[in-house]
């Protein structure tokens, strides 16, 4: 077969979840001695693409062709001996053994019988050499830097697989800027030698930095694949939430209707509010009857920020008042108890109970701020639970219905009316309208606004660029983690665009 200049030739990828087309009809290419980068936002199928590829998942369709050969790659282990090895974001190691022990737990080198522990060490440091490290690979991993253990797992993955392709998932997300220069040192020094490197991340600053080609997927689909040197930040972006530069729809008038609700009186103040690694210390204010939508890309630090205010995490830097009262204790029990309420990014694995009742669901946050002494009867809960049926158009045969049988927007609407059941002043919304219908949407935004007009303060996060604008008063953009500017009033998706992307075209 005439070599095609491609290590991995992935075509026709097809991969169906009941109900959800993960990926539909793929091609993807990877050149050997390339960094090619896999970017797309949440739900556009990067991880099942390479779940198809290192053979956690089969496909329903569609060949892969390694290295001139057509394989089916049976499992991950399978993967690993075809040349194909990943590192994941979360470090599959363990801390209480060796680095060396690390490297070659399995595959260690015995000399009659016994582990032969001088051969181990020394086999372990020339493979870390490789890699231009130099640590002491008799200490425990867990006495290392994240950065160090994130070079022993890839050494551990050359050592696994003689890896001819090698899988970066999200490996700088728990670096700084120094660790990340090193791991790129590494990918480089790798590329040099002919591996082939897919790098998934969300760093847009990264992608431009390291890699050679970068291929877009949205929604399951393929989008392109494009040289890094030939296309610029903006159309990438454009290309990654699916929308033209140029496409906005008229802010409807029930929004700029809404605008004469905002009251001048700060409800809630954020100053130099932060925490390391997570988020980058910010300013925030948010007026009663305002809707603030948060913009950016995947891993730009709107679910961070929505934590911090929560609750969930304590920052460790900054101040945040609310209504003029300082914030002393950071946990969601008491984030309720003051009025602010989080209807959470991944419903399932946050949001709804499987097996409880729609009631049981409605009645959960209200429950829990007032405390398990404090009990709601029956029929307050089912006084409560039709209010929010009925409110909210929740489709549903009773309130008794367990939650788990109803359609993805139903179940996006019963956390809201968890939330709106504690009467908050300030309600944040982390991806409120993901995976429902366009007509839930559409309610739910309308409710959005609806509730401003009542005097509520709300945040609205959504990776949907459009529903921010036509939702939001004022739109925060943040971009690595960090808040960069803010719009007031009529503001384009281009502008928006260019603040998300640096302000590079």
């Amino acid at each position: 077969m005439e070599d095609s200049g491609y290590i991995v030739e992935m075509r026709g990828i097809r991969k169906e979840f009941p109900g959800v087309q993960a990926l539909a009809d793929i091609d993807f290419f990877l050149k050997r001695g390339e960094i090619h980068a896999l970017v797309g936002e949440n739900g556009a199928g990067k991880s099942t693409l390479i779940k198809v590829l290192t053979g956690a998942e089969r496909p329903d369709a569609g060949v892969i062709i390694l290295d001139g050969e057509e394989v089916t790659v049976k499992s991950p282990l399978h993967a690993q001996k075809l040349g194909i090895s990943t590192v994941y974001q979360e470090i599959n190691l363990c801390p209480n053994l060796t680095v060396a022990e690390n490297i070659l737990i399995g595959r260690e080198p015995m000399r009659r019988g016994s582990i032969h522990w001088k051969a181990m060490n020394e086999h372990a440091r020339q493979l870390l050499e490789r890699l231009d490290i130099s640590i002491d690979v008799t200490q425990l991993l867990g006495s290392y830097s994240v950065a160090i253990q994130q070079m022993v797992a890839i050494a551990r993955a050359l050592e696994i697989a003689s890896a001819k392709v090698l899988i970066l998932d999200e490996p700088t997300s728990s670096l700084d800027v120094h660790e990340t220069a090193q791991l790129f040192n590494v990918m480089r020094k790798l590329k040099s030698e002919g591996v082939a490197i897919i790098f998934i991340t969300h760093f847009l600053d990264q992608v431009y930095e390291i890699s050679d080609r970068i291929t877009v997927l949205r929604n399951g689909q393929w989008v392109g694949t494009y040289e890094t040197a030939e296309i610029p930040r903006l159309e990438l972006i454009a290309k990654m939430i699916g929308r033209s530069l140029t496409e906005l729809d008229e802010m409807s008038k029930i929004k700029l209707e809404s605008r004469k609700n905002i009251r001048g009186e700060v409800l809630l103040e954020a100053r130099g509010l932060g925490l390391s690694g997570a988020i980058e210390p910010f300013d925030l204010d948010l007026h009663a009857g305002e809707v603030v939508g948060f913009a950016g890309l995947l891993g730009s630090g709107r679910t961070e920020i929505s934590n911090l205010l929560f609750g969930i995490d304590k920052p460790d830097s900054g101040t945040l008042k609310l209504e003029q009262d300082t914030v002393k204790k950071f946990s969601p029990q008491a984030s309720i108890g003051r009025g602010i309420a989080l209807c959470p990014e991944d419903r399932k694995a946050a949001g709804i109970v499987d097996d409880l009742t729609v009631r049981e669901n409605i009645i959960l946050a209200l429950q829990a701020g007032r405390g398990w002494f404090k009990y709601l009867s029956l029929q307050q809960q089912y006084e409560m639970a039709d209010r929010y049926i009925k409110l909210l158009n929740i489709a549903t045969p009773s309130a008794d219905q367990p939650v788990k049988n109803l359609s993805g927007g139903n179940q996006q609407k019963v956390i809201l009316a968890r939330w709106l059941a504690t009467n908050p002043k300030l309600l944040i919304l982390d991806e409120p309208t993901r995976g429902i219908d366009v007509g839930a949407k559409a309610e739910i935004q309308k409710l959005v606004l609806s509730l401003a007009e009542e005097g509520k303060s709300c945040v609205f996060i959504s990776s949907e660029l459009e529903e921010v604008l036509r939702t939001s008063h004022r739109i925060v953009v943040l971009r690595d983690r960090k808040k960069v500017t803010e719009f007031a009033g009529e503001v384009d998706e281009h502008t928006i665009i260019e603040a998300m992307a640096g302000g590079e075209a």
